[in-house]
């Protein structure tokens, strides 16, 4: 009697299984649903609605949101395509992204391989000032930069190159002293011309942009590579000290294989970041002098803000967004960053 009830009640139960798994999964969904919404209005619908710009006559803000633009195919391409303006700003930002990119790792390497030195005293304290530029605002920290920066004499920059050259010519004038029989002044080529107008030439205002995106981006940069510092076996070190390699080897040899996939994932988040970069150049001279300099989020505000071509801009924003997705895909990739660290 009772094996039948319990048999009854196990064919019940297997009966009501699948009505309360649908259940169940309604549930699931009916949680996550606001999350869905969030993300489409927030990432998907704008960017949806940024396609449907570049294929309108879209020019100023009434035609943007009262529907009154016109659909015109891909003739903002084709616009594009053909503007000399959009090459120069595509290769000056692909240049921005390249050297910025390879400063940062450099800049975050060695500053990472000081604050995890054994002989090193007071890494903690170092760990927390490194971190400092991460509490300002980069509005604040790039208005400071673009003063440094400043073309006057009295610029900062200005200033330590005045310095410098004072340094120089009272070295050779003692020299000169010494070697009484000799008349030795300071050559021309070891002396700085100040003031320098670092906004003044296309290299001097594209080199302070790479300047001010290292120093914003430096302190990601070496709290990632600490962290992977600190996971490398110091049994591999010591094997590599009993097989006689020096220091510098070991650092080719141990340290860097050991920490390419965290600093591969580092950089491509900071690559990504500077293909996207606008206010350095906006704040210090607008992607100047003469445009040359324009990187293509600055290009791209122009062209809607100045122009009034809301359809060209979405074109221009459009293709940095597929540039930027497939660079990412490709060093993803590449990169095997998608698979397990166990798959290496």
């Amino acid at each position: 009697m009772s094996t039948s009830f319990f048999e009854r009640f196990s064919q019940r139960s297997q009966q009501q299984l699948p009505d309360r798994l649908e259940n169940r999964d309604w549930l699931a969904f009916f949680l996550v649903a606001p999350g869905i919404a969030l993300f489409l209005s927030f990432m998907l619908f704008p960017i949806a609605f940024l396609i449907y710009l570049s294929f309108t006559d879209a020019t100023h803000t009434g035609t943007v949101i009262g529907g009154g633009a016109n659909l015109t195919g891909f003739d903002n391409y084709i616009s594009l395509f053909s503007d000399v303006q959009f090459w120069n700003s595509l290769g000056v930002t692909w240049l921005f992204m390249a050297v910025s990119v390879t400063a940062k790792i450099v800049v975050g390497i060695a500053i990472a391989v000081v604050l995890t030195h054994a002989r090193v005293r007071g890494k903690r304290y170092m760990r927390a000032l490194v971190i400092v530029p991460l509490g300002f605002p980069e509005i604040f920290s790039i208005t400071v930069w673009r003063g440094l920066f400043s073309s006057a004499r009295f610029g900062p920059f200005n200033q330590i190159l005045s310095m410098y050259n004072g340094a120089v010519t009272a070295v050779v004038g003692a020299i000169d002293s010494v070697l009484f029989f000799l008349s030795i002044n300071a050559p021309e080529f070891l002396l700085a011309d100040v003031p320098v107008a670092w906004m003044g030439s296309r290299w001097g205002a594209f080199g302070s942009y790479v300047t001010t995106e290292v120093w914003l981006a430096y302190p990601f940069m070496v709290i990632i590579i600490v962290s992977a510092l600190q996971d490398v076996p110091m049994e591999l070190h010591d094997a590599a000290k009993v097989d006689g390699a020096g220091y510098l080897q070991r650092f080719r040899h141990v340290t860097l294989p050991a920490i390419k996939r965290p600093v591969m994932f580092a950089s491509i988040l900071t690559a990504a970041a500077s293909f996207q970069q606008f206010l350095v150049p906006w704040v210090f001279n607008r992607g100047g002098p003469a445009r040359d300099n324009e990187l293509i989020l600055v290009y791209g505000f122009r062209e809607a803000i100045e122009l009034n071509e809301y359809g060209l801009s979405s074109a221009i924003m459009v293709t940095a967004l597929a540039f930027v997705g497939m660079f990412m895909w490709i060093a993803v990739k590449k990169g095997d960053l998608a698979d397990g660290v166990g798959n290496e």
